[in-house]
C-alpha cells in the first residue's frame, strides 16, 4: 500500500460537477493498493500518517503530528501511485489491486484513519472520475510506501 501525503490549507473533491468533500488545513492523502496489501499494511500507514510531524510548532520547526494539532484528513483512492513506466510511455498499472480487493482495504484504511484522527476525516469515492482540488503547504509532500518502510 502506498500513499501520497500532501499538507494542504484546504482541499477538495468535485465528482459530476458537485462539491462532494472539503476540508480545511490538514492532509490530503492519496491512496494506492496492491493485491498483495493486508490490515497490517494499514496499521502501519495509519500509524505513520496520524504521527508523522509535519506540521510546524511555535518556533516554526515541523515538529507537530496531524494527531496533535487536530488537523483535517481528506483521503482519495488513486490506483496510479502502482503505476509502472518501465517500459515505453504508456503506463501499466497491473501492479494496482483489482476493486474487489482495493474497495474493502480502501474502506479499512478509512476506518483507521477515523478511529484515531482528531480532526475532521473526508473521502473520495473509489472508482469515480475526481476532480481533486488542493492548496499544497509548504509545499510538503511525503510519499510512504508500507512495502518498503521507509
Amino acid at each position: 500500500m502506498r500513499i501520497l501525503i500532501q499538507r494542504v490549507t484546504e482541499a477538495s473533491v468535485t465528482i459530476a460537477g458537485t462539491l462532494h468533500s472539503a476540508i480545511g488545513g490538514g492532509l490530503l492523502v492519496l491512496v494506492g493498493i496492491e493485491p498483495s496489501d493486508t490490515t497490517e499494511d494499514i496499521d502501519w500507514l495509519c500509524g505513520k500518517l496520524i504521527k508523522l510531524r509535519i506540521f510546524d510548532d511555535e518556533a516554526g520547526v515541523m515538529n507537530r503530528s496531524a494527531e496533535e494539532t487536530g488537523a483535517d484528513i481528506l483521503i482519495v483512492s488513486q490506483f496510479t501511485l502502482h503505476a509502472s513506466t518501465r517500459k515505453g510511455n504508456r503506463p501499466s498499472y497491473i501492479r494496482a489491486a483489482r476493486p474487489e480487493v482495493a474497495i474493502p482495504l480502501y474502506e479499512a484504511f478509512i476506518q483507521a484513519v477515523k478511529a484515531v484522527a482528531t480532526g475532521k476525516v473526508a473521502t473520495g469515492v473509489f472508482g469515480a472520475d475526481m476532480q481533486v482540488a488542493l492548496v499544497n503547504d509548504g509545499p510538503v509532500t511525503i510519499w510512504i510506501d508500507s512495502k518498503q518502510r521507509e
